[in-house]
């Protein structure tokens, strides 16, 4: 079943070989979506799209950067002439305590996390006005909704409350263009963030934390984003889902 014959889409920060946005483009395009990958780097970004196959696109775009998300966007438009699915995944954590959080890193990851997902939207919105039909499938996180947890510290839990803010009010205001805003909010995922930053104690106590036994699979959130970006869930818009195994309840 194609659930994206015919769409177009791009999934920032998704060049990472074992992450959620590279799981999710890989899924986008088994679902017939002709996919771009937005990363940091260039030619990491080619490669990754390479893997899904000659049709897809791999882009250099700083997201914090609003000039880089236009540009990335007008080049896409200019190959596709519309872009209908937009993930705004590229983010950064940093574990640090509340009292170590310094300017720079305070920037570093509000900037990334939330600029990030306003500029990409912005840059996306007019063309999916004007189409009268989009969706947008940001990132936010269960520390935003628990205050905290394995790794972020608290400016990665505000960045990603911010995201959830965010994702309801452009929900709110571009609904009426049919444009459909959707949050994910990721437990713990095993994802190369995650990799080799837990003793084998730490990763036991996690486990034992989550109702379902085990840490989430980056496909279990591509999962969750195929459903958004997708017609299934064409009444769904402002919604936070929670991906994480029983985790958080509430």
């Amino acid at each position: 079943m194609s659930l994206l014959k015919g769409k177009f889409a791009i999934v920032t920060g998704a060049a990472s070989a074992r992450g959620l946005g590279k799981a999710t483009a890989k899924l986008f395009a088994d679902h017939g979506a002709t996919v771009a990958i937005l990363d940091l780097d260039a030619d990491a970004a080619k490669a990754a799209a390479a893997d899904l196959g000659a049709e897809h696109v791999g882009l250099a775009c700083n997201v914090t950067d609003k000039a880089a998300c236009d540009a990335a966007v007008a080049d896409l438009n200019k190959r596709w002439g519309r872009i209908d699915i937009l993930v705004n995944n590229a983010g950064i954590t940093q574990p640090l305590k509340i009292m170590e959080i310094g300017p720079g890193n305070y920037d570093a990851v509000l900037d990334v996390n939330l600029r990030g997902t306003l500029y990409m939207s912005q840059a996306v919105i007019p063309g999916m006005r004007e189409q009268k039909s989009g969706s947008i499938v940001n990132l936010s996180s269960v520390s935003a909704q628990r205050g905290g947890g394995i790794f972020g510290g608290p400016h990665y839990s505000a960045a990603k409350a911010g995201v959830l803010g965010l994702t309801k009010a452009m929900a709110r205001e571009l609904a009426p263009s049919n444009i459909r805003v959707n949050a994910i909010c990721p437990g713990f995922i095993a994802t190369d963030i995650t990799a080799g930053k837990l003793t084998p104690d730490m990763l036991g106590t996690i486990i034992e934390s989550i109702p379902m036994g085990r840490a989430g699979e980056a496909s279990d959130v591509a999962g969750c984003a195929l459903f958004l970006a997708s017609d299934l869930s064409s009444y769904c818009t402002g919604t936070e889902v929670d991906v994480n195994g029983g985790s958080l309840i509430h």
